[in-house]
């Protein structure tokens, strides 16, 4: 094991290990990111990350460096948001290229809400997203509660372009009781697994990079989006706020 998390601590997130995003991030999502203890936070040997119904000024409203930006603009456009989560991430303080990355969670549950464990590259400030590559190791969406999907993006294979090459499985009341989400991934391919059984494979066609930008480092995330492009399909139920993905344990491991 070469990094992990255990959350066998309280308060906010070791800062040694993680840093946040803020604001409206990408989706069309409606949820207001923010790095305060109700959204994210150690408590009880988890890491609790916790969607809110709340109003919260958008720091961002009227931004002129975003009023430009597509897909990122809407975020000038929103002077409140009317929901708060949190998006941790281990950018510029861990990365990795290959290995067997774990986390073991129990998901929120709820129309509208979109969790996720994932992964970007380290280079997408230079060159873009999706030239850099993502690795969606587990995404889950409320309206759709018996699945989780296990998805990657390149400029070749995504979802702009609906030529994403992912693959969902069938999950038992994943908001009841902890499942552990995986990745294994070589130079030749990757597995996503969920409790152990591999439900995806994915392998290096040796094309370009286009199709496999996956030979660097990459850093993983962790958030509950609401709403969206994806989880905002069938509508956000506000009844059910605030909501929890509670994670256990994040294991990194590779062979020396």
């Amino acid at each position: 094991m070469v990094w992990s998390d255990e959350f066998n601590y309280k308060g906010s997130p070791d800062s040694s290990k993680w840093t946040y995003d803020y604001g409206f991030i990408a989706n069309n999502e409606k949820q207001y990111y923010t790095n305060n203890l109700n959204n994210a936070r150690v408590e009880n040997g988890h890491l609790i990350i916790e969607a809110h119904k709340e109003k919260i000024a958008n720091k961002d409203f009227k931004s002129e460096a975003l009023k430009n930006k597509s897909g990122i603009k809407y975020s000038a456009e929103i002077d409140t948001a009317q929901y708060t989560s949190a998006r941790i991430k281990t950018e510029g303080l861990a990365s990795w290229k290959y290995g067997r990355i774990e986390v073991k969670a129990k998901l929120p549950k709820g129309v509208g809400l979109w969790p996720a464990i994932w992964m970007l590259g380290e280079n997408r400030k230079q060159v873009g997203w999706p030239e850099s590559g993502e690795i969606d190791i587990m995404e889950h969406v409320g309206f759709n509660p018996d699945s989780i999907f296990g998805t990657i993006h390149t400029k070749a294979y995504n979802h702009t372009i609906n030529t994403e090459r992912g693959k969902k499985v069938f999950i038992e009341k994943p908001y009841h009781s902890f499942h552990v989400f995986a990745l294994e991934w070589t130079p030749e391919k990757m597995d996503f697994i969920l409790d152990d059984v591999v439900y995806n494979h994915i392998e290096n066609e040796h094309k370009t990079t286009a199709e496999w930008p996956f030979d660097q480092k990459f850093h993983l995330i962790l958030n509950v989006a609401v709403g969206g492009m994806l989880g905002g399909k069938k509508g956000i139920d506000n009844s059910v706020f605030p909501q929890q993905m509670v994670v256990d344990y994040v294991r990194v491991f590779q062979k020396i």
